[in-house]
């Protein structure tokens, strides 16, 4: 099911913008509304087609809060009247949604209608079937006979949406921009070094570039826009001058164009949305299946089989920018080769689940990315050490293996738990290609946990630790600093006292004279471990990496 702010966010803010949001209303279909009816039914979007006044739009928010709709879609002034927007608030009932100024309802009613369907139905968004894609082809085909030359459509990342025919009279960049579904780079730097795409961004002018030197053909390019934003673009193999009534029809096709690239878009989003929150499900509740696809209607990936690992990914934004960190580790990831990326956040943080490397197939390389290695663990370990050499922010760290689905809760939680102690700087990732395994830590894990249950001041239950404090803060003695030494050295005096840059005599007079302060019989194993985790505990010091640095001189010996 996907909710109201999935379908405006999809679709842009330059079509709709949610004035008052409703906590998970979802959406399984539209409705308009029509005088005196019901108001929609639970799980509708509204569209307030014929609402001509305040009035009624008051009296169409009271229905469908009745009705318990998901939403309801006005358009100015109406939704942006703050007497309908504080009334929305009082019902707490739907969502209020505003639909922009330029914004004809049938091409609402169309995307909607769209986006909504594909998500009830993600077997039939696949290239190559009825809907959007194959538009695009014909639309393309409709472009190329009106200028009379070879087109593409491409999208704003120069990715190779559709194609005309009569490609074979193109160039060879043309050949390789269809081959390869994308432009090629030194393409792109020669569009770039002439401007084009810095004008395609901001303006709905034609633009023409000559030829380039490397025997590309000049070329016309239209902007194709949507309220106001790029979306894409016409790009036709054909030189000055075209008829200008030639260059407008181009024009109207890109504005036909238009709304299937933003359907395009709202689908591809809608997709992610429905497939990140049943693998959220999934992780957290550990109900996924084992080979096969995850339960209920949506767009989502096919779980591969197990055994799996669940994974938290790392990067320099800030905590919490978890859509910045998708879209980051999306574009990493299906750059090597994983086409369907089994990614999702949970309490601010970034998850992926990867599964164990078959037994017998060797490990991918960086010349060979295949798709049968892709979210593997051993590809994931590749990928990291490829970017984390070049960015040392981008890292992940991977929760213990779970061999049936009831088990990717636990793993989850290990990969959150070994995120926050590399945040924390207690698990370092030096001399590391930017994975850490839950095996890599599993010591850091254990004595993190056991010196988070010790706590500080609670934690010292009348121990030595309280009275060694207290001597230490009122008589400048480093009673501590020389238990921790010799903990961390197994009682060997040469090394402690060298950590602790004194001479080993001096050390064994500081251990009788903490004796006589506190007696402790650090013959015992279980009070050497014990007094160990409080004092990681009281010291703050890192569970990995050995004792504390050495302490200022003291004047007290």
């Amino acid at each position: 099911m996907i909710t109201v702010t999935d379908l405006v966010e999809s679709l842009g803010a330059g079509f709709l913008r949610t004035v008052v949001a409703a906590k998970d209303a979802e959406v399984h279909d539209i409705a308009l509304a029509e005088p005196g009816d019901a108001g929609g039914q639970p799980g509708e979007l509204v569209l307030g087609v014929g609402v001509t006044d305040r009035a009624e739009a008051l009296a169409l928010l009271e229905r469908a809060a009745r009705a318990a709709a998901g939403g309801v879609v006005l358009k100015s002034p109406f939704a942006g009247d703050p007497q309908v927007a504080r009334a929305t608030r009082e019902l707490a009932g739907p969502a209020l949604v505003e639909l922009q100024p330029h914004t004809s309802w049938a091409h609402v009613v169309w995307l909607l209608r769209g986006v909504i369907d594909r998500a009830a139905a993600p077997d039939t968004s696949r290239l190559g079937t009825p809907g959007p894609h194959v538009d695009l082809f014909a639309l393309a085909d409709a472009a190329a006979e009106i200028i009379d030359a070879p087109v593409t459509v491409e999208d704003a990342q120069s990715r190779v949406l559709a194609y005309s025919a009569r490609q074979d009279t193109t160039d060879p960049a043309r050949v390789s921009t269809i081959v390869g579904r994308r432009v090629p780079p030194e393409t792109l730097t020669h569009f770039r070094a002439g401007g084009v795409f810095r004008r395609l961004a901001r303006s709905s002018d034609p633009i023409w570039t000559p030829a380039g030197p490397d025997g590309t053909l000049p070329r016309l390019i239209i902007p194709v826009r949507a309220g106001g934003e790029w979306l894409g673009s016409i790009w036709a193999v054909v030189g000055p001058p075209v008829p200008e009534e030639r260059i407008r029809e181009l024009g109207e096709v890109a504005s036909v164009l238009a709304l299937h690239l933003l359907r395009l878009r709202a689908e591809a989003g809608i997709a992610r949305r429905v497939s990140t929150g049943r693998l959220r499900g999934a992780l957290r509740e550990g109900t996924a299946p084992g080979p096969g696809a995850l339960p209920g209607p949506g767009a989502v990936p096919s779980l591969p089989a197990g055994p799996w690992r669940v994974v938290a990914f790392g990067s320099p934004y800030e905590a919490g920018d978890v859509r910045r960190q998708l879209d980051l580790w999306e574009s990493v990831v299906r750059r090597f080769g994983w086409h369907e990326p089994l990614l999702t956040d949970i309490d601010g943080l970034l998850f992926g689940l990867v599964t164990e490397r078959p037994r017998g197939r060797r490990p991918v390389t960086a010349g060979g990315m295949a798709d049968a290695g892709a979210g593997t663990l051993d590809w994931l370990r590749h990928v990291l050490g490829e970017v984390h050499a070049r960015d040392a922010g981008l890292y992940a760290v991977a929760g213990g293996p779970a061999h049936s689905p009831d088990r990717l809760p636990r793993s989850t939680a290990e990969a959150g738990e070994l995120h926050r102690l590399v945040t924390a700087g207690r698990l370092p990732l030096h001399g590391t290609t930017g994975i850490v395994l839950l095996e890599d830590a599993w010591d850091t894990v254990v004595v993190e946990r056991a010196t988070a249950a010790v706590g500080i001041d609670t934690g010292l239950l009348g121990g030595p630790l309280a009275v060694l404090r207290a001597h230490d803060e009122e008589h400048g003695t480093p009673y501590r600093a020389t238990l921790t030494a010799w903990l961390d050295h197994f009682g060997d005096p040469q090394s402690a006292a060298r950590l602790l840059r004194i001479h080993p005599n001096t050390l064994r007079y500081r251990l009788r004279k903490l004796d006589e302060v506190a007696p402790v019989d650090l013959s015992s194993p279980r009070v050497r471990l014990a007094l160990r985790l409080q004092l990681t505990a009281m010291d703050g010091s890192p569970a990995r990496g050995g004792a504390p640095g050495p302490p200022s001189p003291s004047p007290r010996p």
